[in-house]
């Protein structure tokens, strides 16, 4: 009896760890749900919205202009920051706030995305902290699952002006 039960705990275990990689592989390289939190990227998500990220993208470095990113925070590691993708390594980007009367630029160095949030005015982003480099990125939001009247696909920045073709 001893060596039945021992068995099927045994089983059970490796059952666990079996289904606990194929769920671990599939959240790390495929995708996953996210919840957003906080204003910066108004009007395009709202805080508390629930999207879905998908992480091949960033494996095959297909993350383009304008795309809306999930991304390790450079200021805090513990933490994920949801951003759009303003340029990429070798695109001259505006590194000014809207406000400022004098624009200065800058080009993305090598390695690095430059990321701003939807809502300018409240988005802590690339303006403070810099290019942000490609290994950061963790997934690319591809749909809005909740709230359920905006279910769907991404809509364009608001802020597309911001996109310097040079």
């Amino acid at each position: 009896m001893l060596r039945n039960a021992l068995g099927k705990t045994f089983r059970f275990l490796g059952y666990t760890v079996q289904y606990g990689c194929i769920a671990h592989c599939a959240f790390e390289y495929l995708g996953g749900i996210v919840v957003c939190s906080g204003p910066s990227m108004e009007p395009t998500i709202q805080n508390s919205d629930i999207v879905f990220s998908e992480n091949l993208s960033r494996h095959f470095h297909c993350i383009r202009k304008g795309d809306i990113v999930i991304v390790k925070s450079p200021n805090d590691p513990k933490s994920n920051i949801c951003k759009r993708v303003i340029g990429l390594e070798g695109d001259k980007v505006c590194t000014s706030n809207p406000s400022d009367f004098l624009k200065s630029h800058s080009y993305v160095p090598k390695g690095h995305v430059w990321l701003e949030g939807d809502n300018l005015r409240n988005s802590t982003d690339s303006r403070c902290y810099g290019p942000v480099p490609y290994g950061l990125i963790k997934g690319r939001i591809c749909l809005k699952i909740w709230p359920l009247n905006d279910f769907g696909f991404l809509r364009a920045s608001p802020n597309g002006h911001r996109f310097l073709d040079d």
